[in-house]
């Protein structure tokens, strides 16, 4: 980290940061500290709100934010440092408005990339330490082992629905990411917020605890979350800590550690699709669209003339009361594997399959062509993409 001694605050500065002056804990050392260092934020949505807000009102003196996604009216519920205003704008400048209009004392570095084995290690290593804020397993996995070949502490927090977790990883010697989830769950089997849905408030908690570590980091006071995990369950209002241990058999943070470089991580999760976004790309388009996929146009169109394929949705029930198509059957994702011989009846029929974005349509369309279901079809892009191409009233969430 940045020598503190090589900052100092200006009157402007000395005001702002009074509270934090007067703590004996921090005093003026710990405020120049601070102000001397620096922190990647990995993702501007629900955690990376109140984190990015959070390190920026308590003087951490540069912020670098990393996302390539633009700002949505689904993500106002939680993601307070976008308003109405940056609706359609790019999350970084959005983010960084924000920042720099609560602290202009900030340098605020903007990294408007998809985080990647060619340039994880390029960017992680500018800072002192990394704070993830992730929804994804290949990403996690990927900010995990950067952080450890650059050694570099990661502030960890993951949320959903109305649970969440926080901890500090490879700090001091400690456990990290992989310690703790040796390998990734099976594709599919862990929905995302988009999917499972979360409460807005809880990323707020979250994210503030993950700011406060990160901030005790830098400060070097306290007990961090090293080698401890916070859970939280927000609707019964309890916090339970879980040891984690450091594995010796760890492949990037062991003594005999195999990992020496950063891997394809869609591939080590089970993904198959090498580029992400050149993936949603092909879903957005018809371009390379395979035999067992259909479009929301082309499916209009067949309805249109009277020739209606089985319409199997398999989103959640809180989802039926905010758009649906004319459905036959309704099996929720997480209850296929026990319910898929409801469908027997209609195996050898066509079968197309939606949800909200195309994920867990493509997940069950897989399963059901593993049980010999020949004439299944995933819908691409899902109800947000029938929106987008074939009603502009049905509602986008």
């Amino acid at each position: 980290m940045a020598v503190a001694a090589q900052v100092t605050l200006s009157n402007d500065e000395l005001q702002r940061y009074a509270r934090h002056i007067i703590l004996p804990e921090v005093g003026l050392e710990g405020q120049q500290r601070l102000k001397a260092s620096s922190v990647l934020c990995v993702g501007a949505g629900g955690l990376g709100s109140p984190l990015a807000m959070y390190l920026a009102a308590a003087g951490v003196g540069r912020i670098g934010i990393v996302d390539f996604d633009v700002v949505d009216s689904s993500n106002l519920q939680r993601q307070i440092i976008h308003g109405t205003s940056s609706v359609g704008k790019r999350k970084v400048d959005s983010a960084k408005a924000r920042l720099l209009d609560l602290n202009p004392h900030l340098k605020v570095d903007i990294h408007e990339v998809a985080l990647s084995s060619e340039n994880a290690r390029g960017i992680v290593k500018q800072y002192d330490v990394v704070a993830d804020g992730t929804d994804n397993f290949p990403t996690r996995y990927l900010v995990n082992d950067a952080c450890v070949l650059e050694g570099k502490p990661n502030v960890y927090a993951s949320i959903f629905r109305f649970d969440g977790q926080a901890t500090v990883f490879n700090y001091q010697d400690g456990p990290c990411y992989r310690c703790l989830y040796p390998e990734p769950p099976p594709p599919g089997m862990v929905p995302s917020c988009a999917e499972g849905g979360v409460i807005g408030v809880l990323p707020g908690v979250v994210g503030c605890i993950q700011a406060l570590e990160t901030v005790k980091v830098l400060l070097r006071i306290g007990e961090p979350l090293k080698g401890r995990l916070l859970v939280f369950d927000a609707l019964a209002m309890k916090w339970r800590e879980l040891k984690i241990r450091k594995d010796a058999k760890c492949p990037i943070c062991g003594p005999q550690r195999s990992i020496h470089q950063l891997i394809d991580y869609y591939q080590f999760c089970g993904i198959p699709k090498a580029n992400e976004e050149a993936e949603k790309a092909r879903m957005a388009s018809n371009l390379g669209q395979k035999a067992d996929e259909i479009t929301p146009a082309q499916l209009k169109a067949r309805l249109d003339k009277g020739d209606k394929p089985f319409l199997l949705d398999v989103r959640n029930a809180n989802e039926l009361g905010i758009c649906k198509l004319p459905y036959d059957a309704f099996i929720p994702t997480p209850e296929i594997g026990q319910r898929w011989q409801e469908l027997l009846a209609h195996k050898n029929e066509e079968i197309v399959v939606y949800c909200r974005s195309g994920g867990r349509s493509g997940s069950v369309t897989k399963f059901l062509q593993e049980k010999g279901f020949s004439r299944v079809r995933n819908m691409l892009g899902g109800m947000l993409r029938w929106s987008d191409e074939v009603d502009p009233t049905s509602p986008k969430y």
